[in-house]
């Protein structure tokens, strides 16, 4: 540095002096030039700091306000889940209330005597189609006894135990009951195959069977009564010696909660057609309704008897008329009644107008005063 001092004070004082120089000159505007200098020098450094910072706090406002989503979103996710349990139970009690609805229409309607049973509990077999139910000897339940739905039938109790019963479904492989085509009337056996659909056997391979044909129980093997749905055909194919059908059972396509098991069964007939019998239920109109009436009650009102033909009706009808107007039909110089007039609309019957006597005297109606004397036969009335 004390080779250079020298030249580095010189450097130092012009450079003093450049600045002094520049702070005292003047732009056109009347600024500074060193100030000028300054603001132009620093303003793009200002300038990027300035960016950088809106950068950084755009950042942190963004992820305060993704932290804040991300929170909202998570608890909207939990009402929703929550919502969706909540929907997914109001549906299933739904169902349930159905079920158990048409359970008792059934029972109702159905003349046969049956007891409902839930399902709590299924076989421990790696192939069982067993189920057990929460109806047992207590409940008059025995071995043997059909189980069924509204649809069809489900199967058949195999076990009984005091407060339970076993029941081995129509899909299990040693199951088996005698059904009928509902068409053609054909006897067959229907077997279980382990899996959903069921196999109706031992039916020539002659016979007719088409897709989409009802079965119905025969009443043959003893445990389920004849005219109970047993499926629907699916599938059809000739076999070596018999014919393969396979059925859809119906009985089971509703899933499995709540059963009937037939006490007492009533055999029924087959339905006509191409299914079970469906349609809407008939009411009755209430006692005493016009619609409900007989014949003889309104005959009874009227006045008019039930008679057999127009002819009978409207001759009746005249002689009532002819009641009420006081006019006997076969008089000579009888007047004529008003045919007009509706007889079911006159309560109470007019004085009677009787044809004049011979001699042309007229004899007094009934409701003549009694001071008034009865005329002499042949002469004129005395006053």
């Amino acid at each position: 540095m004390s080779r250079y001092r020298n030249l580095a004070v010189l450097v130092i004082v012009i450079a003093a002096q450049l600045v002094l120089l520049a702070y005292q000159v003047r732009t056109k505007d009347d600024v500074s030039l060193l100030r000028s200098v300054t603001v132009t020098a620093v303003s793009p450094l200002a300038k990027a700091l300035d960016n950088a910072r809106g950068s950084s706090m755009g950042f942190l406002d963004r992820y305060i306000l993704l932290l804040r989503v991300e929170q909202e979103n998570e608890r909207l996710k939990t009402e929703l889940d929550k919502m969706k349990l909540e929907n997914q139970f109001l549906r299933t009690e739904l169902t349930t209330a159905d079920r158990v609805r048409a359970l008792a229409m059934f029972q109702q309607q159905t003349r046969a005597k049956t007891v409902a049973a839930r399902i709590i509990g299924t076989g421990t077999g790696a192939n069982s189609k067993a189920v057990f139910v929460d109806r047992g000897e207590k409940d008059g339940v025995q071995r043997g006894m059909a189980v069924i739905t509204p649809d069809g039938i489900v199967g058949k109790v195999t076990f009984v135990y005091p407060a339970a019963s076993q029941v081995l479904l129509i899909t299990d492989a040693f199951f088996a009951a005698g059904v009928i085509s509902q068409r053609t009337r054909v006897p067959g056996t229907l077997k279980g195959l382990g899996r959903s659909q069921v196999l109706v056997d031992h039916i020539q391979n002659e016979i007719k069977v088409e897709e989409g044909e009802w079965f119905f129980t025969s009443g043959d093997d003893r445990v389920f009564a004849k005219g109970l749905p047993a499926g629907q055909v699916r599938t059809v194919r000739q076999g070596k010696e018999f014919k393969e059908i396979f059925l859809d059972p119906t009985g089971l396509q509703r899933g499995l909660e709540e059963v009937l098991i037939v006490l007492e069964g009533v055999h029924q007939m087959i339905p006509e057609g191409s299914g079970p019998a469906t349609g809407p239920v008939t009411i009755l109109a209430p006692p005493g309704s016009a619609e409900n009436k007989t014949p003889e009650q309104k005959s009874a009102e009227s006045g008019i008897p039930a008679l057999s033909s127009d002819a009978d009706r409207l001759r009746e009808k005249i002689k009532r008329i002819g009641e009420i107007q006081g006019v006997r039909f076969g008089n000579a110089g009888a007047r004529l009644p008003n045919f007009n007039m509706d007889p079911n609309q006159v309560t109470r019957p007019q004085a009677p107008v009787l044809a004049p006597a011979p001699g042309g005297a007229a004899t007094p109606p009934a409701t003549t005063p009694a001071k008034q004397a009865a005329p002499a036969a042949g002469g004129p009335p005395q006053q």
